[in-house]
């Protein structure tokens, strides 16, 4: 990577989430959730700077008050990506590229941002990163997203499916038969390339599977992959909160 690339990272922290509304300020053993993103996504060597977009003057007063650097955004997206976007344009300065750092990752690994940072070399349009699967309840878990690719290691598809399929073996051994891997829901974009996903209408695949990557695929764009063996902690429910609250001391 060209130590000219200036990449900012960009915390998206919606306070409306469906699935766990105002998650983004639950309080993880004395400090809120989206702080513990800032800090640690703060802690990479390769990001120019980091800030937190938010649709909530809420979650705008908390993060000040912390001394985080945060913008505020239209409450109508519909992803973290469109809402990076809007994140990048208020920016003073310009950035080649973009880092979407999930805001309900309070333990993320700074290490996984440098192993994706280090893939932004200017002709990169997209990148993300992938960690190889090792048990059959990972690998039919319908909640975990796998993908397959090219000797470029760039994606060829992504699904909650195990991909491929394995014909020539039962379920419970297509671990022994084939490498299989799941994706880390990180994502890198060049400016330009972000600013167009941004415009483009959700396709039949992203719709069919829930995943807005298909879209980038579906119309011609190339994400690069990048191995990880740092998991991902994601706290999408109030039940995902108690485990990990349960198991608090494995985290810090």
């Amino acid at each position: 990577m060209s130590q000219k690339m200036k990449i900012l990272g960009i915390i998206p922290a919606r306070f409306e989430s469906t699935r766990f509304p105002g998650k983004v300020l639950v309080d993880i053993n004395g400090m809120s959730m989206v702080q513990r993103v800032y800090e640690q996504a703060n802690k990479s060597t390769l990001l120019s700077k980091v800030i937190i977009a938010t649709e909530s003057k809420k979650v705008q007063k908390h993060v000040a008050s912390f001394g985080g650097e945060v913008v505020l955004t239209s409450n109508n997206h519909v992803s973290g990506t469109d809402r990076c976007f809007e994140a990048l344009l208020l920016q003073k300065e310009k950035y080649e590229y973009v880092i979407n750092i999930q805001g309900d990752e309070p333990f993320i690994v700074p290490t996984q941002i440098d192993e994706l940072a280090k893939l932004l070399d200017g002709k990169v349009e997209l990148a993300t990163l992938i960690k190889k699967i090792t048990t059959s309840a990972e690998l039919f878990n319908y909640g975990e997203v796998k993908t397959v690719f090219n000797k470029a290691m760039e994606a060829l598809y992504f699904s909650r499916q195990p991909i491929p399929y394995c014909r020539n073996a039962g379920e419970m051994e297509w671990l022994s038969h084939q490498d299989y891997y799941k994706h880390i829901g990180i994502y890198a974009y060049r400016a330009d390339i972000l600013k167009k996903v941004s415009q483009l209408p959700i396709s039949a695949l992203e719709k069919a599977e829930s995943l807005e990557q298909l879209r980038w695929i579906e119309n011609g764009l190339k994400i690069k992959l990048a191995f990880t063996k740092h998991q991902s902690i994601c706290i999408d429910t109030k039940e995902d909160l108690d485990k990990v609250m349960a198991n608090i001391d494995n985290f810090l």
